[in-house]
């Protein structure tokens, strides 16, 4: 199947990065990769009509408050795994872990190992955010026993936490396919303490957590930080990433309101994580 990757530039990038996302995942679009710029779209290339999505979308609105620039690419099917193998290089944070997919060699591993299907899903390790959840997972002193990773993924940080010691993992995605390919990864590793769901932040409703992790994006996690808040225990960990250096002070904020207080904050390249605390 070839995929059609849309390389959009946004300005300015926020709020209108997450809208425009809504809308291509509504109209077929299944990954995406934020950028400094905007974002990265992927579909199947006979599943989208690329008139009609510009048509129906931000990309075709005369508004004076946002400009957009577009690229478009075709990737044949005979070369997207290829690519993805390519690209996809085994990924050392630090020296708690190394994430590696199976067709990597077994030498020059550190830490945990970790391997993970390459997938057009978010959280093979390689994008910052990503890095930075898995960093702080490792200097959490005693890892809670109810984990929550909210938006998934690949699954990548739900399986740190039940290696780290975590007793039961709910780890939910609003993509289905993303959900699938977290059950695989999860099985891939051994594991057997994680429950995958498909949902929104509804499913959270009445359960408690030590540990919220939640790598999305900063819109979408300040609509969430009220049930996230009521979901943690008192003095559980909340991590939040999935956005840049710049927002940390807004969000920071934000959370504040909910009894939750920053512990430290973390940084790679333009990307951010905040550790923070229920008071």
């Amino acid at each position: 199947m070839d995929y059609l990757e849309l390389t959009i530039s946004v300005s300015p990038r926020e709020p209108w990065t997450e809208i425009l996302t809504a809308e291509l995942a509504e109209m077929g679009f299944e990954s995406f990769v934020d950028t400094e710029e905007g974002v990265q779209a992927y579909a199947p290339a006979d599943r989208v009509n690329l008139e009609e999505v510009i048509k129906n979308s931000l990309l075709s609105a005369e508004n004076t408050e946002v400009t957009f620039e577009l690229e478009q690419k075709i990737i044949p099917h005979q070369n997207w795994n290829a690519q993805w193998e390519s690209d996809f290089h085994p990924v050392e944070v630090e020296d708690y872990l190394t994430i590696v997919a199976p067709f990597h060699d077994k030498e020059n591993r550190k830490g945990m190992v970790v391997e993970i299907q390459p997938q057009m899903s978010f959280g093979t390790g390689h994008h910052q955010t990503t890095w930075l959840m898995s960093k702080a997972l490792f200097e959490i002193d005693s890892m809670p026993a109810d984990v929550l990773d909210m938006g998934t993924g690949t699954g990548v940080l739900a399986v740190i936490a039940e290696n780290l010691g975590a007793n039961s993992i709910l780890a939910i995605d609003i993509e289905d396919w993303s959900v699938v390919n977290a059950i695989e990864n999860g099985a891939r590793n051994q594991c057997s303490k994680i429950e995958f769901l498909c949902g929104d932040v509804d499913l959270i409703n009445g359960k408690e957590f030590g540990l919220i992790i939640a790598n999305i994006n900063k819109n979408v996690l300040k609509a969430h930080m009220e049930s996230y808040s009521l979901a943690l225990k008192n003095k559980g960990i909340l991590l939040l990433s999935g956005f840049f250096d710049s927002d940390v002070d807004e969000l920071v904020t934000f959370a504040s309101k909910f009894s939750l207080k920053v512990n430290r904050i973390y940084s790679k390249e333009t990307w951010a994580g905040i550790w923070l605390t229920k008071e």
